[in-house]
C-alpha cells in the first residue's frame, strides 16, 4: 500500500503491517497511512475483524519526539483523532504487541478492542521523563483497563512493564508462545472472536476506575509526592488526568486530557526535558571518532585501589558481567574491600533488587589480589588511588612496566592532569581519564577525560565500555577539575562568601533545593567530606592564596575537625542521616567576617540564586570558549547525573538560555561592580558570554564560540 504501511486481507481479515523503520514511530505520515488503511479495511465487506501489527518491527516506540512544538505534530490526522476514529469501527481490531509499545504505540494498543502480546514484548507510559502525559488517550483508556492504582504506577514512574505482568494487569488478552508465531495466533484469536460473534470492544475490566478507592486517594497521594515532585508540572497532571478517568465519562475525560498535554508541550518543562532526551542521543558524537574507529576488546579489567571509589568501580563492571582484578598493597585493606562489596550487594537482596544466586555470581566475577604481577594480562586498568599526582604518576610507572601492550591505562582522577599522568609512560596513547561519580555503582555519569595523546581507539573502546555500564559517558579536555568539579568551583566559592557577607547555610541550601537540585552546596560538602574539598584547596593554594577569604569557614570547619556527615558535624550537625541547623554557624561567620573586614548585611534569596547560578553558568560557558566541553548540552548531562541538577530545567546552560544570556551578562557585571575588590577579583564575564550577548544570540552553541 505505501512505504509505511503493509497491507493485505486474507480469510475475512486484514492485516495492518507498521512497517516504518527502525521503531514505527507515529509521525504524522504514518497516522495519515494508517488511517486510510483503517479506512479501506472497514469498508471491505469481505473483512471482519483488523490486525495492526508491527511488520518485522517493534509495534510502536510511540510519537515521532522531533515533531514536539511543531506543526506536523497537529497535522491531521492528530493521534487523539485517529484513536477516536479506530473505536468508532463496527469490525474487532486486534493489535498484535511485538517488541515494545511504548508512549504513542501502548496509546494505540489500548484504544484497539484487543491486545496479544509476544512473550518478550515491553509496555510502557514514559511521556513523564519529557515533562509530559500521555495525549491520546492513555490516562483514561488505561485505568479503565488495569486500574487506577496500577496505571497511576505506569505513569507516574516512566518504566516499562514485560508482557507476563501485562497478561496478570489485564493490560493483554492473551500472550503468543513465541515472537515469530505471534501474527498466526492472532489471526487464530480474531476467528475465535468472529466465531463467537464477540463485541468490537467488550466492557472495560474497570467500568467506573475509581470505585473502591478512598474518598481522599488522590489528595493523600499528592501529599505523600510533594517533597519529591518540587514543582514539577507533569506529575501533578497525571494524578489530575487519572482523577477526571475516574469521575467523568470518558468523552470528558479525553477533553481534559487532551488540554492539560497541551499545556505540558508548550511548558519550559517538557522543552527542557526534551533537550535532556536529545543530549543523550548526541554526547558521543566526537570529532575523530566514526563507526569506523577501532574498538579493543575488553575481556578483563584490574582495579588499583580497594576503597570505597575502587569497589564501586569493581561492581560497576561485575554487574556488567566482565571479570575484574581488584589490587590492594595490604591483605587488610584488600579483605576490607571485598567484604564492603558484599554488603553492599547484600542490602541488593535484602531490597529485592538482587536474588541471593546474582549476589554470588558477581562476587565469582572478582578477584582480590596482591600482587601487580597478575593484572598484567588485563585488558583495561583503572587507578582508584588517593588524589596526589606524585602517587598517581608512580602507579602509572609500574603499570607501564607490568601491563601489556594495548592495555588501556585509566586514571579516575576527579582534578588531576591526564597529560601529566600519562607522561611517565611510554604509551601516552592507551591513557585515559575515567571520572566516576559516587556511588560508582549507583550514579549514571562517568567523565571520560581526553589527553592530549590519548589515541581515538582509546577513546572509542571507553565509550563503548561506559555504554554496557550504563553510564552517561561525557568527554572532557584536560583542565583542572575537568567539566563537573571545575564548574563547581565558583559555585561552591560564592556560597561559602554569601555566608560570610550575611546569608544564612538555610537559606542558601533552601534557594538551590527550591530551583530544583537535589541537595544544596552546602549540604553536598557536608555529604563528601569537608577534609576533601580542604585537601584540594590545599593543592591550589598558588591559585586561590590572593583571597583570604576563599572558602575561610571552610577552613575553619575542618581547623575543627568538623568533617560533615562522617563527624555528625559540618555545616549542619547531624543525628544519622538527618541534619538540622547549627546554631554556632552564624557568629561562627560573624567572626570571620569581622576579621576579614567583610560587612555583613541581609542577603536576598535572588541574589543567592544569581551569584551562585550565575557563576557556574559563567565558567560552563568559559569551558566552552576553551573547548575543553564539545557542546552546551554535554555541560548539561554532567550537572544532570552528576550534581543532581534538576532535569525539568534542562541543566544550568539550557537554564541559561531560558533566563536570557543578556539578563545573566548584566547580573554579572552588576555584582562585579556592587561586590568591589572582591567582584573584581572574581565575578568577571566569561569572554564567550560576552560575545554572545553582542551578537544578539539567545543560544550556546559551540559553533557560535569558535565563530565569535
Amino acid at each position: 500500500m505505501s512505504a509505511l504501511i503493509n497491507y493485505r486481507a486474507e480469510h475475512r481479515l486484514a492485516l495492518i503491517g507498521l512497517v516504518h523503520a527502525p521503531v514505527n514511530a507515529l509521525g504524522q505520515a504514518l497516522r495519515r497511512e494508517l488511517l486510510q488503511a483503517l479506512e479501506r479495511a472497514n469498508a471491505d465487506p469481505a473483512v471482519d475483524a483488523i490486525i495492526i501489527h508491527g511488520e518485522g518491527l517493534p509495534f510502536s516506540a510511540g510519537a515521532d519526539i522531533h515533531e514536539f512544538g511543531t506543526p506536523r505534530a497537529v497535522a491531521a490526522p492528530h493521534l487523539r483523532a485517529l484513536l477516536l476514529r479506530l473505536q468508532q469501527l463496527n469490525k474487532p481490531v486486534i493489535a498484535a504487541l511485538s517488541g515494545v509499545a511504548l508512549g504513542g504505540g501502548l496509546e494505540l494498543a489500548l484504544a484497539c478492542g484487543y491486545r496479544i502480546g509476544e512473550p518478550t514484548a515491553c509496555f510502557g507510559l514514559p511521556e513523564i521523563k519529557l515533562g509530559l502525559i500521555p495525549g491520546a488517550g492513555g490516562t483514561q483508556r488505561l485505568p479503565r483497563l488495569i486500574g487506577v492504582q496500577a496505571a497511576l504506577d505506569m505513569m507516574i514512574s516512566g518504566q516499562m512493564i514485560n508482557a507476563r505482568h501485562a497478561l496478570e494487569l489485564g493490560l493483554l488478552d492473551g500472550l503468543s508462545k513465541s515472537a515469530q508465531s505471534l501474527l498466526h495466533e492472532a489471526c487464530a484469536f480474531a476467528h475465535e472472536l468472529l466465531e463467537r460473534d464477540a463485541p468490537a470492544f467488550p466492557e472495560p475490566r474497570w467500568r467506573f476506575p475509581g470505585s473502591g478507592l478512598p474518598d481522599d486517594f488522590f489528595s493523600q497521594y499528592r501529599l505523600a509526592q510533594q517533597s519529591r515532585w518540587q514543582g514539577q508540572l507533569a506529575p501533578q497532571s497525571v494524578v489530575k488526568a487519572l482523577e477526571a478517568a475516574c469521575t467523568l465519562p470518558l468523552t470528558d475525560g479525553l477533553a481534559l486530557e487532551a488540554e492539560l498535554f497541551k499545556a505540558l508541550e508548550a511548558s519550559s518543562q517538557s522543552a527542557a526535558l526534551r533537550h535532556v532526551f536529545f543530549a543523550e542521543r548526541n554526547v558521543g558524537k566526537l570529532p575523530g571518532i566514526s563507526a569506523d574507529t577501532p574498538i579493543r576488546l575488553i575481556r578483563k579489567v584490574a582495579i588499583i585501589g580497594a576503597g570505597t571509589m575502587g569497589g564501586g568501580i569493581a561492581m560497576c563492571f561485575a554487574n556488567a558481567g566482565i571479570p575484574v582484578a581488584l589490587l590492594e598493597l595490604k591483605a587488610q585493606a584488600l579483605e576490607h574491600g571485598l567484604m564492603q562489596i558484599r554488603s553492599h550487594y547484600q542490602i541488593s537482596v535484602q531490597r529485592g533488587k538482587l536474588t541471593t544466586a546474582q549476589m554470588e555470581q558477581r562476587m565469582e566475577l572478582l578477584h582480590g589480589t596482591l600482587d601487580y604481577a597478575e593484572i598484567g594480562d588485563a585488558d583495561l586498568v583503572i587507578e582508584a588511588v588517593f588524589e596526589s599526582l606524585p602517587i598517581k604518576q608512580q602507579v602509572f610507572r609500574t603499570l607501564d612496566e607490568v601491563c601489556k601492550p594495548g592495555a588501556i591505562l585509566a586514571s579516575n582522577t576527579s582534578t588531576l592532569d591526564i597529560d601529566a599522568i600519562a607522561s611517565v609512560t611510554r604509551r601516552p596513547g592507551d591513557v585515559i581519564g575515567l571520572h566516576f561519580f559516587s556511588p560508582a555503582s549507583v550514579m549514571r555519569l562517568l567523565e571520560v577525560v581526553r589527553g592530549r595523546d590519548t589515541g581515538a581507539d582509546t577513546l572509542a573502546t571507553m565509550l563503548a565500555i561506559a555504554k554496557r555500564l550504563g553510564k552517561v559517558a561525557v568527554v572532557s579536555g584536560v583542565c583542572f577539575g575537568f567539566i563537573g568539579n571545575r564548574m563547581l568551583e565558583p559555585y561552591s566559592r560564592e556560597a561559602h562568601r554569601l555566608l560570610l557577607e550575611g546569608a544564612s547555610v538555610a537559606q542558601i541550601d533552601r534557594v538551590l533545593t527550591d530551583l530544583g537540585m537535589a541537595m544544596g552546596v552546602l549540604a553536598m560538602h557536608d555529604l563528601a567530606g569537608i577534609d576533601v574539598s580542604y585537601l584540594i584547596r590545599e593543592s591550589r593554594r598558588d591559585v586561590i592564596g590572593h583571597d583570604r577569604s576563599y572558602c575561610r569557614i571552610a577552613d575553619v570547619l575542618f581547623e575543627q575537625g568538623r568533617y560533615g556527615q562522617k563527624t555528625a558535624r559540618g555545616f549542619y550537625l547531624y543525628e544519622g542521616r538527618q541534619r538540622r541547623e547549627d546554631g554556632e554557624l552564624i557568629p561562627l561567620a560573624e567572626r570571620i567576617a569581622h576579621e576579614l573586614g567583610i560587612v555583613r548585611r541581609v542577603i536576598s534569596n535572588e541574589e543567592v540564586h544569581d551569584r551562585c547560578l550565575f557563576m557556574l553558568i559563567n565558567e560552563g560557558i568559559q569551558l566552552l570558549d576553551e573547548g575543553i566541553a564539545q557542546r552546551s548540552s554535554d555541560i548539561d548531562l554532567v550537572w544532570i547525573n552528576g550534581y543532581g541538577f534538576a532535569a525539568w530545567r534542562g541543566g544550568p546552560l539550557h537554564y541559561a538560555e531560558s533566563l536570557g544570556l543578556a539578563h545573566i551578562l548584566e547580573r554579572i557585571r552588576h555584582y562585579r561592580d556592587a561586590l568591589g575588590a572582591y567582584g573584581q577579583m572574581w565575578l568577571q564575564p566569561a569572554p564567550l558570554l560576552e560575545r554572545l550577548v553582542a551578537a544578539g544570540h539567545t543560544r550556546i552553541e559551540t559553533l557560535t564560540a569558535k565563530d565569535i
